[in-house]
């Protein structure tokens, strides 16, 4: 019988000693802050990076801050879909608790670009990318007793809706649309991933956390990794009624991975109008839970990249 819910403290999560989380994207923004917490609260943390210097100075800055903290990096190039078999093969551990999908791109200006595959950029990082690497990540997410796979969403991705027909923007791109769909893309993927665990009775589990908004400019400064500057420090002072710093930005995702009363299928993001706040959970829109959209997202991604996560 599930116990009463646990009464969550931000600055002070459950202890997460003995655990192994994959950070993708720990190396700056929100990634790191939650980083940082998981490592905090005990957690072995894993930081993947597609660049090797920030990756080292995000190991740095998060060891000289959290005393006795367990973290190392890998490389991780979520655009490049054939180095990812080998960079979950680097993570040197026997069972891996979870895994934040957080890494991301957002381009702000034409023209569109694409990888070396062939495809649109940002939908090729944000989600094909996250899409395949869970697919590479499952033996290791299979062998611990009950892993999470947390989604980091994106509010952008609430007035976006998905074209099957034009998944990459070939026929219509513009990069905030585009960027909001790739978000809604990653959110749709994990609610059918986790429709998916369920029917085939997986003990692993797929969650939704967003950020809210979180602003540089709110954010506590880290040596080598964020630096604020005071002038958009004081433009910034009245956005925080509203709005966050990109610590608190990444509280949802924290309690995603270990609150003991998260179930799979949930989304939770900031309380106060979806914006900042305590992590709260939240309803998914209901363009995001679509089924009939989930399965024909799943089917063109499987087409894209090869893979099916957690097809035996």
């Amino acid at each position: 019988m599930q116990g009463a819910p646990v009464a969550w403290n931000v600055h002070k999560p459950p202890r997460a000693d003995g655990t192994t989380v994959l950070v993708t994207g720990g190396n700056a923004g929100i990634g790191y802050f939650v980083a940082e917490q998981l490592a905090a609260a005990g957690a072995t943390v894993i930081i993947g990076s597609r660049n090797p210097a920030k990756a080292a100075a995000a190991v740095e800055a998060l060891t000289a801050r959290v005393s006795g903290s367990r973290v190392r990096h890998i490389p991780l190039d979520l655009a490049d879909l054939a180095s990812l078999r080998a960079s979950a093969g680097r993570l040197d551990t026997d069972a891996l608790d979870a895994v934040v999908l957080n890494a991301g791109i957002a381009l702000d200006e034409p023209p569109r670009e694409q990888n070396h595959h062939g495809h649109e950029l940002m939908f090729a990082t944000n989600h094909l990318g996250h899409f395949a690497l869970v697919h590479w990540l499952a033996p290791w997410l299979e062998a611990a007793p009950a892993a999470r796979i947390i989604t980091m969403g994106s509010f952008a991705a609430r007035s976006e809706r998905l074209d099957l027909d034009d998944l990459q923007s070939v026929r219509d791109y513009d990069p905030k649309r585009t960027y909001g769909r790739s978000k809604l893309a990653q959110m749709a993927f994990a609610l059918e991933l986790d429709r998916r665990l369920r029917a085939a009775g997986s003990t692993c589990m797929s969650v939704i956390a967003h950020p809210g908004g979180a602003l540089d400019a709110l954010t506590p400064p880290r040596p080598g990794i964020h630096q604020r500057s005071g002038p958009r420090q004081l433009l910034a002072l009245p956005a925080r009624a509203l709005l966050q710093g990109k610590d608190a930005g990444a509280w949802p995702a924290v309690r995603a991975t270990l609150d003991p009363d998260v179930r799979g299928g949930q989304l939770w993001g900031p309380s106060r109008f979806g914006l900042s706040g305590k992590p709260h959970l939240e309803t998914p829109h209901p363009h995001m839970a679509d089924r009939p959209t989930g399965q024909a997202l799943w089917a063109a991604s499987t087409r894209l990249t090869g893979v099916a996560p957690f097809t035996p």
